[in-house]
């Protein structure tokens, strides 16, 4: 048995299946690791949640800010950007079906040693506060009550966490840690215009990894959502999104002795903009 990590396929249906092949995939036996964004920009939303849907138990999914922003917009509270391409799930016999399923996913999702988020963690939230936390909103979210966490979902504020944070304001910014999250100020106020390379990280602020006194340091944080990072492997870190959006590859690795797999971009790629 291996497991199987993925970086965001964005909708990249044909490189997701070409990358299984490449890893040579077994569903019966192992199991894969999706950081999330499964969906939009790309050509095949559609497919890409088709397939993942039928793996059942074998793949786990955490939720990336494309997947929530389509769970919004199906429930007519979402907000539409140029460049999306959902149109193609939202008009889809089986939508609900898939919806629905998209729905139940998590998070953040932690085993053996490792955690499954989309984009990062605050630097004062362990491991074991951070699955706590996250439990809250998935309550909501699985909940039925939903819409409602939709109705209040958008919104950069607050920035920084407090324990004594309630309501909508207590679940967003959970949600924005785990779904948007890339750099932060030391004490982990989060800043979400910047999606540059690290070079150009603005003054006051670091990637949520390099936090002083991260109190998740003791586990290794396999994520994406950071196309302009890229490939990051740390002992402390797996950092996935490798850009198969922007024309780059779509990449996994085996976390029991970290190979790598890649495959190129097969189809036209969208014009980069760190998104």
């Amino acid at each position: 048995m291996a497991t199987y990590a993925i970086g965001d396929i964005q909708g990249c249906g044909d490189e997701l299946k070409r990358l299984l092949e490449v890893c040579r995939f077994d569903p019966v036996q192992d199991k894969l690791w999706l950081v999330g964004d499964l969906v939009n920009r790309g050509p095949d939303s559609l497919g890409v949640l088709r397939l993942v849907k039928s793996l059942g138990d074998a793949a786990v999914t955490v939720l990336g800010n494309h997947d929530i922003s389509l769970l919004a917009l199906a429930e007519g509270l979402g907000r539409s950007h140029p460049g999306d391409t959902m149109g193609n799930v939202l008009n889809a016999p089986d939508r609900e079906d898939l919806l629905t399923w998209l729905r139940a996913q998590k998070l953040f999702h932690a085993e053996n040693g490792y955690v499954l988020v989309h984009a990062g963690l605050l630097p004062q939230w362990s491991v074991a506060q951070a699955m706590a936390l996250v439990a809250e909103v998935e309550a909501a979210l699985h909940g039925p009550d939903y819409r409602e966490l939709f109705a209040h979902l958008y919104g950069n504020q607050p920035v920084q966490w407090d324990d004594s944070l309630s309501g909508y304001d207590r679940l967003r910014v959970i949600i924005n840690a785990c779904t948007r999250l890339r750099v932060c100020t030391p004490s982990g106020a989060m800043e979400f215009k910047f999606k540059g390379e690290l070079q150009n990280v603005p003054a006051g602020y670091l990637p949520w990894f390099d936090a002083p006194h991260r109190a998740s340091t003791d586990t290794t944080v396999v994520c994406g959502h950071w196309s302009a990072l890229g490939l990051m492997l740390r002992k402390d870190i797996i950092a996935l999104d490798t850009g198969c959006l922007w024309g780059g590859m779509l990449t996994a690795i085996r976390l029991e002795d970290r190979q790598l797999f890649q495959v190129p971009c097969l189809t036209q790629p969208v014009a980069k903009d760190w998104k």
